[in-house]
């Protein structure tokens, strides 16, 4: 169904535009984030379903804490170019239909509202690893009891 690209260097994402049930992946560079991107690739090609990366950027208060990652660029031309070279080094997208989206707010209720505008099949996502997940609660958890679409926690 979908054409393959020439080469995995010259990959250009398709527009969010008419995509609908997706694999919808979040996306913010750290370890499991590659291990969930790795995982909703393969996921969207067994399904035959478009991929959809997702970079929510947190509002400028929590710039603060320390993720242990760098941050992406603020500006969006710069988030996209950020966006597709993760993608590649991460995945082969050749042949998979690949739309990237960055939000900026709170992560859970981002792509719980991206997953529901998309008709998403699922939301995959990396296991967050930090101590204070567990006090105040994750993202991965907040989905599980919140969004439309079954959740994949990969570690």
């Amino acid at each position: 169904m979908h054409e393959p690209m020439p080469a995995a260097r010259s990959y250009e994402p398709v527009a969010l535009d008419g995509i609908t049930r997706p694999v919808l992946v979040g996306y913010d560079g750290s370890a499991p984030s590659r291990h969930a991107l790795a995982y909703a690739a393969g996921m969207a090609r067994r399904m035959d379903r478009p991929l959809v990366l997702a970079h929510v950027r947190p509002t400028p208060t929590c710039y603060a804490f320390d993720y242990g990652w760098p941050l992406p660029a603020e500006d969006p031309a710069e988030l996209l170019d950020w966006l597709r070279t993760e993608l590649v080094a991460t995945i082969d997208p050749a042949g998979l239909a690949v739309g990237c989206v960055e939000r900026m707010g709170d992560a859970a209720r981002q792509l719980a509202a991206l997953a529901g505008e998309t008709q998403a099949d699922a939301i995959v996502l990396g296991a967050p690893r930090s101590w204070l997940h567990r006090i105040t609660g994750s993202v991965p958890v907040w989905l599980a009891r919140h969004a439309c679409c079954p959740v994949v926690i990969v570690p």
